[in-house]
């Protein structure tokens, strides 16, 4: 952890580069193909969602970074006891995706 920070102890949140070449749900899948746990962020855009449709709620502006960090980004989970051999494969099961891109 860097200095003055308090990194999330359960997963590291990513976001795919907007108009990139990778797309989430690929990277997704293939993480997934190797037994690497992902997961949604969350609710995303709460305001987007239906469970809030008629919830009465305050909006300033077309919220567009709720949207991209919705539609673009993802976890992948970790804990304080994950090895040092798993994050050697996780990091590799990234670079083996990337190296085709």
């Amino acid at each position: 952890a860097t200095a003055g920070s308090e990194p999330s102890w359960f997963g590291m949140a990513l976001t795919v580069r907007e108009n990139g070449r990778v797309k989430r749900a690929e990277l997704v899948n293939f993480l997934e193909e190797k037994k690497i746990a992902t997961r949604h962020l969350f609710g995303g855009n709460l305001s987007r969602q239906p469970a809030y449709s008629k919830i009465k709620m305050r909006k300033i502006g077309s919220l567009t970074n709720s949207d991209r960090i919705m539609n673009d980004s993802f976890v992948i989970g970790v804990y304080p006891g994950i090895s040092e051999m798993a994050i050697q494969y996780i990091l590799d099961s990234f670079r083996q995706f990337f190296k085709f891109k």
